[in-house]
């Protein structure tokens, strides 16, 4: 899906949601002064229940990033709309995650907050607590994040029961 968004801007917006765990709402409303590249941090502000949080800043999102900004030189919103200082609309992203969806031949039922529960399942595939993926999406209950964690087969797979472990004879 990504790879058929073209515009630079609405690409990098989609990347930092998926990368970062984001809400669209979250990701539209960033400002310049939220991406921290020295602590590899993004400040969500104000997201939901009006609580400000921390997510991870991946590396590869920040050369994305200074490459966005050398292009579109943002100055508050770092994904400004069309009218002078407001944010790039929700709807505007969900128009674009959609016709990216339809472009890449995909006829599963997915939207752009998919791409928050896939960040929540990456993570937890590549064996991050769930208490820390609970922390990075803002969930006050840890059965919010449950609900997220959508498991593949494959990591099923790969679990082994305790009988086999060494130490249980």
């Amino acid at each position: 899906i990504l790879n058929n968004v073209k515009f630079l801007k609405h690409r990098i917006l989609l990347f930092t949601i998926y990368s970062a765990g984001l809400r669209v709402s979250e990701a539209v409303n960033l400002k310049v002064s939220d991406i921290d590249s020295k602590n590899m941090q993004i400040h969500i502000r104000q997201s939901k229940n009006l609580k400000d949080r921390y997510s991870i800043l991946s590396e590869k999102l920040l050369i994305l990033l200074r490459k966005y900004y050398k292009q579109f030189r943002p100055k508050d919103f770092l994904f400004p709309g069309a009218i002078q200082g407001q944010p790039l609309s929700v709807r505007n992203i969900q128009d674009t995650f959609k016709k990216a969806k339809d472009k890449a031949g995909i006829t599963k039922n997915v939207s752009v907050h998919s791409l928050r529960h896939s960040f929540a399942t990456h993570l937890l595939e590549s064996k991050t607590d769930i208490r820390s993926i609970q922390e990075l999406l803002g969930h006050a209950r840890l059965e919010t994040t449950a609900k997220y964690l959508h498991l593949t087969r494959k990591s099923l797979l790969g679990i082994k029961s305790p009988l086999d472990n060494p130490e249980v004879d």
